[in-house]
C-alpha cells in the first residue's frame, strides 16, 4: 500500500479481487466437469477422437492447476484482509490518541508522543507487509494469466481435433466450443482482477 492509499480503499480492493477469484474458481470447477464428460465422449468416439481425448485430459489437468492457483490467491487475499484490518484499527486508534494529545500537558503529553512514535513504526511495518503482499499478488495474477492462455490454446487445439471425430464430430465440436467460451470467461475475470490490482496498487 502506497502513501495516501487508505486502509479502507485497500479493503475495497481486496473485496473486488476476492469476488473475481470466486468467479474463476467456480468456472474452473465447471471446466473440470466438462473435461470429464469430454473424455467419456472421446472414448465413445474411439480411434477417431484419440487426439481429442488427450487434449480433454490436458484440459482437466489445466482446470485442477487453475483451482490450486486460485486457492493460493484466495489465501493471499485473506492474509491481506487480516493485515489491512489491523492497519485500519491502528489508524482509528491513532486518531483518538491525536485528540487526547491535543489536550494533554507535561509528562502525559510526553508519554503519548512516545506511544505515537512506536505506533507510527508499527503502522509502517503493516504498510510494508501489505506492499509485499501486493507484489506477490500481482506476480501470481500474471502467472495465472499465462496458465489460462495455455488453457485457451488447448481448447482451440481440441476444436481442430473435433473435426476428425467422424460421426461424433458435431458433438466434439460443441464440447470444444464450450471449452473455448468458458476459458474466455475466465480470461475476462482475470482481466478485471488485473485491472483492480493495478489501479489500486498504483494509486
Amino acid at each position: 500500500m502506497k502513501p495516501g492509499h487508505g486502509a479502507g480503499g485497500e479493503l475495497r480492493r481486496i473485496v473486488r479481487i476476492n469476488e473475481e477469484i470466486k468467479s474463476v474458481v467456480a468456472t474452473a470447477f465447471k471446466i473440470n466437469l466438462m473435461a470429464m464428460n469430454a473424455i467419456f465422449l472421446a472414448k465413445r468416439a474411439g480411434q477417431n477422437a484419440l487426439g481429442f481425448g488427450v487434449l480433454s485430459n490436458e484440459l482437466r489437468r489445466f482446470a485442477t492447476d487453475l483451482q490450486q492457483q486460485m486457492t493460493v490467491l484466495r489465501e493471499m487475499t485473506y492474509g491481506s484482509v487480516a493485515i489491512v484490518t489491523g492497519l485500519l484499527k491502528q489508524t482509528q486508534l491513532n486518531r483518538v490518541l491525536e485528540r487526547v494529545r491535543a489536550e494533554a500537558v507535561g509528562e502525559g503529553r510526553k508519554l503519548i508522543d512516545e506511544f505515537l512514535l512506536n505506533h507510527a513504526e508499527a503502522m509502517l511495518r503493516h504498510q510494508e507487509r501489505i506492499a509485499a503482499l501486493n507484489r506477490r499478488l500481482t506476480q501470481m495474477i500474471a502467472d495465472t494469466a499465462q496458465l489460462v492462455e495455455l488453457g485457451s490454446v488447448l481448447a482451440r487445439s481440441a476444436k481442430i481435433e473435433a473435426a476428425y471425430g467422424g460421426g461424433f464430430s458435431s458433438s466434439l465440436m460443441q464440447v470444444s466450443s464450450d471449452f473455448e467460451q468458458t476459458i474466455g470467461d475466465i480470461q475476462h475475470s482475470l482481466e478485471s482482477l488485473t485491472k483492480h490490482q493495478f489501479q489500486e496498487s498504483t494509486e
